[in-house]
């Protein structure tokens, strides 16, 4: 079977229906996951539609939310990673994408506040409190979700914490 033949392929029977299911369900959880991850939603838009476009024509028992957040989780650490190397090529690049007018009127100052240090967390800091708060996930989900040991997750997060609290208690005495 040649490349041309296998990109075609039909997806194996209820496939596409499992898919569309995840989709309809889950697809805007995933946007804000994706959006708490990479900071802006027409990326995070992006990363949600590329994985399931990559998940079309797999076997249905192998669908499910929890992949689906892996691969979200992953592309948008692909994602990260290539603002990263432009950033280092380019230097004259922002690194953080600027968020439209629009999305800035609609968050409030102090939710700006909490997304924007969270936003300057190390990438598996950050990634561990949005899959801890925000999908309400367990230590050892979200260690099977990021690959490393639950303790790890337990450490990672507790570091993460005290960092905010620092950058935030910082914004405060400011103001």
């Amino acid at each position: 079977m040649n490349m041309e033949t296998a990109a075609r392929a039909p997806a194996p029977p209820g496939a596409e229906a499992v898919l569309a299911g995840l989709y309809a369900e889950h697809r805007l959880a995933l946007v804000r996951l994706a959006l708490l991850l990479v900071g802006d939603r027409e990326s995070a838009e992006d990363v949600v539609q590329d994985v399931f476009s990559r998940m079309h024509g797999r076997r249905p028992e192998t669908l499910s939310l929890a992949y689906v957040r892996v691969g979200v989780l992953n592309a948008a650490r692909s994602l990260l990673r290539r603002r990263a190397v432009a950033a280092r090529v380019l230097p004259g690049r922002r690194e953080e994408p600027v968020g439209s007018a629009e999305t800035a009127a609609l968050l409030g100052e102090a939710r700006q506040e909490m997304l924007a240090a969270l936003g300057r967390l190390p990438r598996r800091q950050r990634e561990i409190l949005v899959l801890r708060y925000y999908l309400d996930l367990s230590d050892a989900d979200i260690a099977q979700a990021t690959r490393v040991r639950e303790s790890t997750v337990r450490s990672t997060a507790s570091r993460a914490l005290d960092r905010l609290k620092r950058e935030l208690g910082e914004l405060e005495d400011k103001a």
